[in-house]
């Protein structure tokens, strides 16, 4: 994919929120302002919007690796939510005066395990019984998630609090801040971090370049003596782990406590997120830094009374109708271009009637 493709995507986007906020506000002019221009205004506002960035890009690299492994995954929004719930079942029971890295680095270790887990139940599926990711993935989701909606109700449940949500964890046992009083915290650096660790194996390493084959090309993969069925298992297990580590995330760093429904649609927001990337990891930073700024800007706007709440929600819906049509539009390309090299002529019929 091109950069002007991946710029006719983004330039899109900011196309479709300014004609929604002029046809569902009732002064345009403030809106857009409150939109596009406060979410910057401030400390607060842009250490808010980068610690919701940081979450979706570690969430979009999960189903970026699912992509980029020639799977599909959409339980990421479960594999989120678990993941917080035992990051905070470890961080409330580890035994008082241990070390908090040591707690905080269990936690997130069990977060990514629970994530792995999930996804790689999906991929045991396709792999040996060949049901369909699509289909697992997204019931197991929808299996899942009560379980937790019950534990943070009941057995989880802080009694002392209002909240449908755990105690708060203790100072030491959150991820540190890096712009207070906003909630930006380490989580910024473990997702940079993440999508390093990423580039370097998919561009850098003998196992990335058939984990990328296999997931571009099966039959050139098994022409190089590869099995491209190989990769469905770990493309959906180190998706599931990328969720779950983002569970961690939004529980250690950004709340303090886990919540039920503290996910928020963060898992379904990142498939768009890895969609209008084109599955590019590095095309992944200003893709979620735009949705972390279309989020961020809608939420205010909304909180100053200039915009409907089901205005955000519409944006979201044109965001996928336009990500699917220039999906649709570069298939179409890529099989013009792949016609047009075709040796027709080859069989063109010679002025004696015989073909060549």
């Amino acid at each position: 994919m091109s950069v002007r493709g991946l710029l006719l995507s983004w330039g899109g986007l900011l196309l479709i929120t300014l004609v929604v906020i002029s046809l569902a506000s009732p002064d345009a002019f403030s809106t857009v302002r409150a939109f596009f221009i406060t979410p910057w205004s401030s400390p607060w506002f842009v250490g808010n919007l980068l610690d919701l960035f940081s979450l979706y890009l570690l969430t979009s690299l999960g189903v970026t690796m699912a992509f980029v492994g020639g799977t599909f995954n959409l339980g990421g929004e479960a594999q989120m939510y678990w993941g917080g719930i035992l990051a905070s079942l470890v961080l409330l029971r580890f035994p008082e005066g241990s070390s908090p890295f040591l707690s905080l680095l269990l936690a997130s270790l069990v977060a990514a395990g629970i994530g792995a887990l999930l996804g790689s139940v999906s991929g045991v599926l396709k792999r040996f019984y060949g049901a369909d990711e699509l289909i697992t993935t997204f019931l197991l989701s929808l299996a899942v998630t009560p379980i937790g909606d019950y534990l943070l109700s009941g057995p989880l449940r802080d009694p002392a609090g209002n909240l449908l949500a755990t105690p708060r964890f203790a100072p030491e046992r959150r991820l540190p801040l890096l712009l207070p009083p906003s909630s930006l915290n380490v989580s910024l650096v473990i997702a940079f971090g993440m999508l390093g660790i990423i580039l370097f194996f998919l561009y850098r390493t003998g196992w990335g370049y058939r984990y990328r084959i296999g997931g571009a090309s099966p039959a050139f993969s098994r022409y190089g003596g590869n099995d491209p069925a190989a990769m469905i298992l770990p493309s959906l297990t180190v998706s599931g782990a990328f969720h779950g580590l983002a569970g961690f995330c939004a529980v250690a760093g950004t709340a303090g406590l886990c919540h039920q429904g503290f996910s928020g649609g963060i898992g379904w927001t990142a498939i768009t997120v890895a969609l209008v990337a084109r599955t590019i990891p590095l095309a992944l930073v200003p893709s979620a830094l735009l949705f972390a700024w279309l989020k961020t800007g809608s939420e205010i706007a909304q909180l100053q009374g200039s915009l409907d709440m089901d205005a955000a929600t519409l944006i979201q819906a044109l965001v996928l109708l336009l990500v699917t049509v220039q999906i649709r539009g570069d298939l179409a390309e890529r099989l013009e271009k792949f016609l047009k090299g075709f040796p027709f002529d080859r069989w063109k019929r010679s002025p004696g009637g015989t073909t060549k």
